[in-house]
């Protein structure tokens, strides 16, 4: 790639032809402020606050949408620079409401930020707040237009990275405003509560359906018994709200501040996947050896996705696995086998499920199979953002916690479990044991890296002693169109399957970078999360789902076998085509 000499505030600087004035300048230890721009989307320029000089040009370009220019000395800071800035976010906060200590971002809020950093102490122009309804129609995230300062992150992400188009930009001017498509409400809309909007809104205009009030009533409930679970992706997600790097494992911390918090079992949500690679993993083999189902199989662990199925190919229902996700299988059997083992009613047991993701709190009670216990499986889905603020009202010392241990008997995992919550993890675990069940042999090496990586599709064939296995990889769910348009065009034309197994997460990175997880995640805080899982799976003693001694118990205890009447029962579930627009 050829290259460009600039200079940033008259410091020399190469960098490759293409980048940004806004990147250039973060590479010389410049930072410039923005408030709509994001590394995810490509650059709005919409709200003036990253504006840089020209040396020997009168006109100021904004340095987010700008491509540095042969020998050109950018100035990104100066008296006039800093009073256009503060002025555009003055009048930004004009807009605004005041509503800093009651807000759920107050501390993370980019637009405080920015206030904090200029200085801000009053503001020079007209209030014109305009007061408008909120929308709660979704159980999982919550729409505060009244807060909306049009950087257009949202629209953008619903858009270009989830390609599901629920919100948009209505009306000019003064006027515009940031709602759902058709003017709608956000549950009308074709919205897959993936909270991926939430999660790149600078402000509170968008935010994850708050309900730690909930949990901590149960904790007070003397007639309820509180058991928690834990989603693989949390454990290296949560130091973060705590000053701790991205990436940094902190299962065991996790697990001890539930206890001090009161929960009365602590589980792990990484045992239900390695029981989830068991049924789905069984099914698999029953599709591709036995003939039974049809080619490709696909994968059923993000609710947004499967959301997304049903409304925008319903026809691909069949190919669906019917297993449920390890969410709901875990809570399962969490008000079956182990309230039987305890000899505790299932109906005093409050189910809790600490998730990175929004759209689980959407999955809890999507349909009658989360109700396999004869109860709501899971009563409380909160998201790692909830978990952190109950540590901190607690008042717990995170950081310093000793670390402990989960409980049993469904609390033990395997690294096949943990890396569920990456891109291609759930394809690498099933691979892992689909090639015991075939053939009865360990795999040699179980680091399967053709499915690992942060391709937007990743394809490939895995070799099963002789049994070609085609799989392909998609996360973003702009990137499943061309995957699942393949598998379409080869059933209208009678041709084999372009692939055997496919895996699909709707958000960029998998489970790591959900809706639900700490601000600020870029590719970069991705890339150690995702260290931070492989990590964990690496340590593991036991690396493989059918090698978990709290697997092969349960089963012989209490299902049966993979695919038996009571596992069909309490852990798979079906698909129903839904409209794309509710109303």
């Amino acid at each position: 790639m050829s290259t460009v000499d600039i200079k940033i505030n008259g410091r020399p600087l190469t960098v490759d032809a293409g980048t940004s004035i806004l990147n250039a300048a973060k590479l010389a230890g410049v930072k410039i402020p923005t408030l709509c721009y994001h590394s995810d989307l490509d650059p709005w320029a919409a709200c003036g606050i990253c504006v840089v000089k020209i040396e020997g040009n009168p006109r100021m370009v904004r340095a987010c949408s700008t491509l540095v220019s042969e020998g050109q000395n950018y100035i990104t800071n100066d008296a006039e620079i800093y009073s256009i800035r503060k002025t555009v976010i003055e009048m930004t906060l004009a807009d605004h409401p005041q509503e800093c200590l009651t807000c759920g971002r107050n501390g993370t809020c980019e637009l405080q930020r920015l206030a904090a950093e200029y200085g801000i102490r009053e503001i020079p122009f007209d209030r014109n707040v305009k007061r408008l309804p909120k929308d709660t129609s979704t159980p999982s995230i919550v729409l505060d237009p009244s807060k909306c300062i049009q950087c257009g992150r949202c629209a953008q992400v619903c858009q270009q990275l989830q390609d599901v188009w629920a919100l948009e930009f209505i009306g000019r001017g003064e006027n515009t405003r940031l709602m759902p498509v058709s003017g709608l409400l956000l549950n009308e809309s074709p919205c897959i509560k993936c909270g991926q909007c939430s999660a790149h809104c600078p402000v509170g205009a968008i935010y994850e359906k708050d309900e730690t009030q909930l949990f901590f009533d149960a904790l007070i409930d003397e007639n309820k018994h509180v058991a928690v679970q834990m989603a693989p992706a949390v454990r290296v997600a949560l130091g973060e709200s705590f000053d701790m790097e991205p990436g940094e494992i902190v299962t065991g911390k996790i697990y001890a501040a539930l206890r001090r918090l009161g929960v009365d079992a602590v589980f792990d949500t990484n045992f239900s996947a390695d029981l989830t690679i068991m049924e789905e993993g069984s099914e698999f083999v029953e599709r591709i050896v036995n003939g039974k189902g049809e080619l490709p199989q696909l994968t059923s662990c993000c609710p947004a996705w499967t959301d997304y199925m049903e409304k925008y190919y319903p026809d691909m229902i069949p190919n669906f696995s019917t297993a449920k996700s390890p969410m709901m299988m875990q809570g399962a059997v969490t008000k079956t086998y182990y309230a039987e083992n305890q000899k505790i009613d299932p109906k005093d047991i409050f189910s809790v499920a600490i998730m990175p993701c929004t759209a689980k709190k959407f999955e809890k009670d999507r349909d009658e199979n989360m109700q396999a216990s004869g109860y709501s499986d899971v009563d409380l889905v909160l998201t790692t953002r909830e978990l952190a603020r109950v540590i901190k009202i607690a008042g717990i010392d995170f950081a310093n916690l000793e670390e402990e241990e989960a409980d049993s008997p469904i609390g033990k995992y395997t690294g096949a479990g943990t890396i569920f919550g990456v891109t291609g993890g759930v394809m690498e675990a099933a691979v892992r044991s689909a090639y015991y069940l075939i053939t009865k042999e360990e795999l040699a090496d179980v680091n399967v890296t053709a499915v690992r990586g942060m391709d937007g599709v990743k394809a490939g064939v895995v070799d099963i002693k002789g049994t070609k296995v085609k799989v392909a990889v998609a996360h973003g769910m702009a990137n499943v169109k061309s995957v699942l348009d393949e598998v379409r065009e080869a059933k209208e034309k009678g041709l084999e399957p372009p692939y055997h197994f496919i895996e699909v997460m709707a958000c960029r990175g998998g489970c790591i970078a959900g809706g639900g997880q700490p601000y600020g995640t870029e590719d970069e805080v991705r890339a150690q999360r995702i260290a931070g899982i492989y990590k964990d799976d690496e340590k593991s003693e036991i690396r493989c789902s059918h090698q978990n001694p709290e697997i092969t118990h349960i089963y012989e205890d209490y299902l049966g076998k993979p695919l038996s009447e009571k596992s069909h029962h309490l852990l798979h579930t079906h698909y129903t085509p839904r409209k794309v627009y509710q109303k």
